[in-house]
């Protein structure tokens, strides 16, 4: 008598579930893999945190107790550094796209920017629909005694930064990064493994020198129509800051990439590096 061996759909299904679950966990299990989405969170947190806070003007001089700087360029008196609190964060931001860069390609950088911007999209989307929505009244005049007339005044004024100024930093924040990732590999092309801090730094330069203006000029000079010398003065201000910020955030490069090669180990850092080269050699 013959047997045949008859596999149910279930066992089928069980076996390639199992398969599939078995290949998730070897994957979650490469330290590359772990480092590559501890880094992405980070770095989308990062960016909808400067987005959210970046409503706040600060005065850098008050900072450090300094009187304004009271500069004069392009005609435009009165100049000092008051900056929104946004630029806290962003020049972290271009950091972690230099990481990336180094040890997973120009793609990645990509993906991970697609992904910031797509998820400030969708906070700002919610923040305008909880401005839209019909307040409680009792909420509406709860701190009227703490001096705040309408909470839900305030709660505008927080969230609801103007349309133009959301476009400017999302198109200048995309641009930025295309060019970082570009002048990045051109210099590594030119200095191999040697050097991080010249192409880490100098694509940063370039890149916030590019998001100094476009910001400035889609926010306000399109969607406010300042005069082109005050985009100009306030762009050079603005970039005077970032510069500076590049320099000083330097040793923060050299100090990531001694632990990361610490963590994934000499070898696999290496064999990272020349995969990213590779991928860039395509841009």
């Amino acid at each position: 008598m013959k047997y045949s061996i008859i596999i149910s759909p279930i066992t089928q299904n069980s076996n390639a579930t199992e398969h599939a679950f078995k290949f998730i966990q070897s994957i979650l299990k490469d330290k590359s893999t772990k480092l590559f989405l501890g880094i992405s969170a980070f770095f989308v947190a990062n960016a909808l945190i400067a987005e959210c806070i970046g409503g706040k003007i600060f005065s850098l001089e008050g900072v450090f107790g300094l009187s304004p700087a009271n500069l004069t360029l392009f005609g435009e008196k009165g100049l000092s550094f008051n900056l929104t609190c946004g630029v806290l964060l962003w020049p972290l931001e271009f950091v972690i796209t230099d990481i990336v860069n180094e040890y997973y390609g120009p793609k990645a950088v990509k993906r991970i920017s697609i992904t910031a911007v797509s998820l400030i999209l969708y906070a700002f989307l919610m923040f305008y629909l909880a401005m839209h929505i019909a307040p409680a009244q009792f909420w509406v005049d709860s701190k009227t005694a703490d001096g705040i007339p309408s909470m839900q005044g305030a709660f505008e004024a927080i969230f609801g930064q103007g349309m133009w100024i959301i476009i400017g930093s999302i198109i200048a924040f995309m641009v930025s990064q295309l060019i970082d990732v570009t002048v990045f590999h051109q210099i590594k092309k030119r200095t191999g493994e040697k050097m991080i801090w010249l192409r880490s730094t100098g694509s940063t330069v370039v890149s916030q020198l590019v998001d100094s203006f476009v910001v400035l000029f889609i926010a306000f000079k399109i969607g406010n129509g300042w005069a082109w010398s005050t985009v100009l003065a306030v762009g050079v201000v603005n970039y005077m800051y970032k510069f500076t910020m590049a320099i000083v955030l330097t040793p923060l490069i050299h100090l990531i990439r001694n632990r990361i090669e610490n963590y994934v180990g000499a070898e696999a850092a290496e064999k990272m590096k020349r995969e990213a080269m590779g991928e860039a050699a395509g841009i």
